[in-house]
């Protein structure tokens, strides 16, 4: 039987599937998005789908995220991730008795990521990527071709880790990061599987690659490194006051950490540069604001010079971060969970009550309400522009006549936001500055680029291939 309504009164309709244990699961990985879609054709915004052994109960309804998202003690988040991420990443799970006040003060650490301590960060980001961006001009003389998602993935991780780690000392710096970014990519491949609950065991090298990785981060390793950052610093010295973390899980924790620094930014990069090469005319308004901000603060561009920007020049650089969220906007596929932590009621608008049982999944799933043409008209279209109105940013957004609260979410919500986000938006439009006022690039070969939907519902999706594009000294 598909449906199975021996639920309680308030409880959600179920789809149960007919595989036990399953359920629904192996459709939902192929296209969760078509499937949602189709439920909520039939069922309406609200329904419990059981997929692998879990109760998923799905709130399609964007004006409804706000009291998911405002009931934080009863629907819980941080325990599911501490869960997934000790067994992904192979440290202890951060259990209060064993760790205590460890959760809290690693959650404390993130306010190196905002305010004055994110300008310092990003203006060492800033340095890193430009000194990077140079020493592949050093090899540039006439256009040179590359495979976009490679540079992407090269740029982006090698200036990430000297900005959070420090720099390798020895001559082969380059190559010392290029040896972890090789072992990162054939990790990375295996972590939709890991956040599937696979056994490591059964992924082939996976378990071999990721202990190899996390052996960098030994202490003994990044003593080594120079001129890391305070928030790796502020971790390492909160590890030093808890006895019962081995030298191991400390490394473990350092590693996961690098992964959530560029696991998502690598490919939503990517994206951004993909889109703008696609769309001539976005390129081209992106480069003139670019162009426009160095000639009013008496910069010049190109490698040789050191290009500085404050964070409000960033900021208002619209034409960029509106093409960048554009670009979110189509690749991010992040499902926002929260577990009920007892037996209770949650009270939505309209008077509309859902009876959620302790252990039940909640489940918000932002990449419908990102497609959904009543709020982006033809939501399939890259639109540059999309998110300016009248030469300024634009925030309101309507569905059905309202105006909505959430209406981008690529960085999940509420308690489960992501603590890097100021970072990885600065990072991102930090490289296509440089990119765009360093070189003239375009794409060497036309063909379309589609997302590979293996990482649905885990953050931003990767291409499904990768495409070659062109790069020279901009004259």
């Amino acid at each position: 039987v598909f449906f199975s309504f021996n639920r309680k009164t308030g409880e959600p309709p179920l789809i149960n599937g007919w595989i036990p244990y399953l359920g629904k699961a192996l459709i939902f990985r192929k296209d969760a998005f078509k499937f949602l879609l189709d439920q909520q054709k039939k069922l309406g915004d609200i329904f419990t789908v059981h997929i692998a052994g879990r109760y998923i109960t799905f709130i399609m309804d964007p004006f409804q995220y706000v009291y998911v998202i405002r009931n934080s003690k009863q629907l819980e988040f941080h325990e599911f991730a501490n869960k997934m991420a000790s067994k992904t990443f192979d440290y202890p799970a951060l259990s209060k008795g064993k760790f205590p006040d460890l959760k809290e003060n690693l959650h404390r650490v993130y306010q190196y990521l905002q305010g004055k301590p994110l300008d310092i960060i990003s203006d060492h980001m800033m340095k890193n990527l430009q000194d990077i961006f140079e020493w592949k001009c050093s090899q540039a003389t006439d256009w040179e071709t590359e495979k976009m998602y490679k540079f992407c993935c090269s740029v982006m991780f090698e200036a990430s880790f000297v900005t959070l780690y420090g720099r390798v000392p020895a001559a082969d710096g380059h190559k010392v990061i290029s040896e972890i970014r090789d072992k990162f990519i054939k990790f990375d491949a295996s972590f939709p599987y890991l956040a599937a609950n696979i056994p490591i065991e059964l992924l082939g090298a996976t378990k071999k690659v990721r202990k190899e990785l996390i052996h960098h981060f030994l202490l003994q390793n990044m003593t080594k490194w120079l001129g890391g950052s305070k928030v790796v610093q502020a971790r390492q010295d909160l590890f030093e006051k808890y006895e019962l973390l081995g030298d191991y899980d400390k490394a473990a924790h350092h590693f996961a950490f690098l992964w959530a620094s560029v696991g998502n930014t690598i490919p939503a990069t990517f994206w951004a540069m993909y889109y703008l090469l696609r769309h001539p005319e976005a390129l081209a308004a992106v480069r003139d604001e670019i162009d426009h901000l160095l000639q009013s603060t008496g910069q010049k561009r190109g490698p040789t010079y050191n290009i500085h920007l404050t964070r409000e020049q960033l900021d208002n650089l619209v034409y960029l971060e509106s093409a960048l969220n554009e670009s979110l906007r189509m690749c991010s596929s992040s499902m926002n969970i929260r577990i009920s932590q007892e037996d209770f009621v949650l009270k939505l608008e309209g008077n509309q009550e859902v009876v959620l049982r302790k252990g039940d999944w909640i489940a918000l799933y932002p990449q419908i309400l990102h497609m959904d043409p009543e709020v982006y008209e033809d939501p399939k279209e890259y639109k540059f522009d999309r998110y300016i109105e009248n030469g300024k940013k634009k925030t309101t957004f309507y569905k059905a006549g309202r105006k909505l609260k959430y209406f981008l979410m690529p960085f999940g919500s509420g308690i489960s936001m992501c603590p890097g986000r100021f970072l990885a938006m600065n990072e991102m439009k930090m490289f296509l500055f440089i990119l765009l006022s360093h070189f003239d690039v375009e794409l060497a070969e036309n063909k379309a680029v589609r997302l590979d939907n293996s990482r649905m519902g885990l953050g931003i999706l990767l291409p499904d291939v990768d495409i070659a594009f062109r790069y020279k000294i901009r004259s």
